[in-house]
């Protein structure tokens, strides 16, 4: 019995089909880490997804590529994958892409950089050093991300849903 090859190039022309379906399937190997089977049978062991849009489209436009930094495939929309593909990339992406989003600021230290936050999360109370006011960033009518001084990001995603003083804490620097 013959084992699929290992690619060593991520070129490839079996992830899609003449009429444009996608032909590959994701799965984990023993290890947990993501590979991706192309329709001749190659594995593309411990791939990496990555979201091109990651604050605009984290849904759309994402990346698959190979161990080696080869993109396998850029996926515009995952509408028409199998559903096991889209639980799958779905799961990646979640673990990638770490944002808490802050429910409440509690209290700012002061109102020159650098000052120290604190805020509870959808992950539970915390707080961050604000180095600049450029870390601030309306990224929507309704959403704002915030950029600590270790460059973890944290998310308003709605700043009407956030309480009088909490919003005037964000306002200002909006």
């Amino acid at each position: 019995m013959n084992s699929p090859a290992i690619a060593t190039k991520a070129k490839n022309n079996h992830v899609r089909k003449p009429d444009g379906t996608w032909s590959f399937q994701l799965s984990r190997d023993e290890w947990s880490h993501l590979k991706l089977t192309d329709s001749s049978g190659l594995d593309y062991l411990d791939v990496a997804v990555i979201p091109l849009f990651p604050i605009s489209a984290s849904k759309q436009w994402v990346s698959i590529v190979s161990s080696d930094g080869e993109e396998i495939a850029c996926i515009d929309s995952m509408q028409g994958l199998s559903e096991s593909n889209i639980a799958l990339l779905q799961e990646e992406l979640s673990l990638r892409e770490f944002v808490p989003i802050i429910q409440k600021v509690i209290s700012v230290s002061g109102i020159t950089e650098p000052c120290e936050w604190f805020v509870e999360t959808n992950h539970g109370p915390t707080s961050f050093v604000l180095k600049t006011e450029e870390d601030v960033r309306r990224i929507s009518a309704k959403a704002v991300n915030i950029t600590d001084a270790n460059g973890i990001r944290f998310r308003v995603e709605d700043m009407k849903q956030l309480d009088k003083r909490s919003r005037a804490f964000v306002e200002w620097y909006v």
